[in-house]
């Protein structure tokens, strides 16, 4: 960072230490702290601190952590993996960017702009921030849900357009601007085949040399080197990329879906985190350094109006399309506001538009004072979504309305293990009730011919409507430990003569069942465990009767040991003390397994000597 003294860059880590953890604290996104803190040192506020073009000189700086972070993203999503996203990608993302930009283009033209202007700054609008939308996500636990990764993918794909829209700008222009580059079609066409070329080299380079050049340098066993390399690797396809005029972030993407399946994506991982986290908390710092408060205080119902229509256009048009997508009312109006804000890519295109003659000073300036404002609104409005949505939840859930039933399962909890229950009950064509607390869960399994209801197994009348007086057994399911309890504890105390059979996450949720008399329980990693176990001793030389001896052996030492150390549970003393002779026994029975195994291969060579 030109121009920064070190007495600069101690207040900016200051405010880095201070900004996410307070914001944590205080229950809001740490995106908005940094947003609020770069607003206070800004040349706009305070102002003593940082002057605008030092605070430029940050942002374009800390603009790497985005780099980065698609890095990271990258190295996430195996090519594979990012084949089967191609459908959100190009067709929801595209439907996103076109509906978004003609309908802000339409907002445009009613403000009195000109058709080219207003086009042009509807498609510039339509692109999230990425670096903001993923932050945010991230931090609220969304990115791991479905309507996460539909935002991802429109967030990849307005990664994409932002590459055409750079080039094409001067097709928007209203003005000639003194000095501008002019291109003939010739050289645009060129231009494209430049950018489509450096891409196929770095997909090709990525695959074939990234991993062998990054296996020499960890055979030299020295950290720093790799730390090195894997920088080296981002900020080398970042060049390539501005070479051709194409973007820096989708490059580093590539890079990171090309690296995906490399033994050492975690060590790439690991290396990488610090920095993309470190440079991201720094790059919204800078963005709430360049807002324009001057400009907010002299027409900010101008100002109010364009950041409400911006937010409500985009998060109105994500929601119907996720809606299309079957998303649920709730995940599509959070996908919806995810990415409501404009993004770091309309700075860049607004500045493009500028020099172009697409857009004028004025327009620039006020549009990226709308833009930054958006992003500080979108952690707020997720916030307020939050409750209202746990607000809605604790008043009066409406749950689905049971068939009658006799004679049949109950299945309490259908995700994973549930769904297996379920199958092969249906398999059999015996008939069960399959009960879930999220109705999205519900609402997929559907979709795949799968029949389950919407409703809380922990609630007596929701188990009246299951016809659990009629159930010929309950399967508890449930991932979630205490609510797997409430729901025993509820079944055991209103129906003490249906039999339930029981998932266990672990052995101290099995000693809680044990209290309540449940005794048909299975671990949920126990036996998997055992036979992948059995499949390496085999592996091992070990012969299949010899290994099934030995899984035998365990299995019945660990299930018989569950029950005694259920019986000593209040003396730790003795538990320790059975823990530390734990292996000697097994050790014990492991020998007597082998005599046993050596009496009876002579046993079988004296009788075949017999014959």
């Amino acid at each position: 960072m030109l121009g920064v003294s070190l007495h600069e860059v101690a207040i900016l880590l200051a405010a880095l230490a201070i900004a996410g953890p307070l914001a944590r604290w205080l229950g809001i996104s740490e995106v908005l702290g940094y947003l609020v803190v770069g607003l206070l040192l800004g040349p706009n506020t305070i102002g003593w601190s940082f002057s605008d073009y030092k605070a430029k000189e940050i942002l374009h700086f800390a603009e790497f952590g985005i780099v980065l972070l698609l890095f990271l993203i990258g190295l996430e999503l195996r090519p594979k993996r990012l084949w089967a996203m191609r459908n959100a990608v190009f067709v929801l993302g595209a439907e996103q960017v076109i509906i978004t930009g003609l309908l802000l283009a339409g907002f445009g033209l009613l403000i009195g702009l000109s058709w080219q202007a207003a086009l042009f700054a509807g498609l510039a609008l339509a692109l999230s921030s990425t670096a903001l939308a993923l932050q945010v996500m991230e931090e609220t636990g969304d990115l791991q849900t479905r309507h996460g990764r539909l935002g991802f993918s429109v967030l990849l794909f307005q990664d994409l357009a932002a590459i055409p829209l750079i080039a094409f700008a001067p097709l928007f222009a209203v003005s000639a601007i003194a000095g501008a580059e002019t291109h003939t079609p010739m050289e645009d066409v060129l231009a494209v085949i430049k950018g489509l070329g450096l891409i196929a080299v770095v997909v090709v380079v990525g695959h074939f040399v990234l991993d062998y050049l990054l296996r020499l340098v960890a055979r030299t066993r020295v950290r720093e080197a790799m730390t090195a390399a894997a920088l080296l690797t981002v900020v080398g396809v970042t060049i390539v990329m501005q070479q051709a005029g194409l973007s820096a972030s989708l490059g580093a993407f590539i890079a990171g879906a090309l690296l995906a399946e490399s033994s050492y994506r975690h060590q790439l991982e690991a290396d990488i985190q610090p920095f993309e986290g470190l440079l991201l908390g720094l790059f919204f710092t800078a963005i709430g350094m360049t807002i324009d408060v001057r400009l907010f205080l002299d027409a900010p119902w101008i100002i109010l109006i364009l950041v409400a229509g911006l937010v409500a256009i985009k998060a109105g048009v994500l929601y119907v399309l996720g809606r299309f997508q079957g998303l649920e009312p709730g995940p599509a109006r959070r996908l919806g506001i995810a990415l409501s804000q404009g993004g770091e890519f309309a700075f860049v295109l607004f500045t493009v538009g500028y020099a172009s003659g697409a857009l004028t000073s004025e327009m620039t300036e006020l549009l990226t004072v709308v833009v930054t404002l958006s992003m500080a609104a979108t952690p707020i409005l997720l916030k307020l979504e939050g409750m209202l949505s746990r607000r809605r939840k604790s008043a009066a859930p409406i749950y689905d309305s049971l068939p009658d039933n006799d004679g049949h399962v109950i299945i309490a909890g259908f995700g994973r293990f549930g769904q297996i229950v379920a199958r092969i009950l249906t398999a059999k064509k015996i008939p069960f009730t399959a009960l879930d607390i999220s109705a999205e869960q519900v609402e997929f399994v559907r979709r795949f011919g799968a029949q389950a209801f919407y409703g809380d197994a922990s609630r007596p009348d929701i188990l009246e409507a299951a016809d659990a007086d009629k159930a010929r057994a309950l399967v508890l399911a449930i991932d979630d430990v205490e609510a797997s309890m409430r729901t025993a504890e509820l079944v055991r105390s209103s129906y003490p003569d249906l039999p339930i059979f029981a998932r266990a996450r672990n052995r101290n949720h099995a000693h809680r069942l044990l209290d309540l008399g449940i005794t048909d329980i299975q671990r949920e990693t126990f036996l998997s465990s055992l036979d992948i176990t059995k499949q390496l001793l085999k592996r091992l030389g070990l012969s299949e009767r010899e290994a099934g001896r030995i899984i035998h052996t365990f299995r019945t030492h660990d299930e018989r040991r569950l029950v005694e150390d259920y019986k000593l549970a209040s003396d730790l003393d003795r538990l320790r003390e059975r823990a530390r002779s734990d292996v000697k026994t097994l050790e014990k029975l492991f020998e007597e397994d082998a005599a046993e195994e050596v009496r009876l291969r002579e046993l079988s060579k004296t009788e075949e000597g017999a014959r």
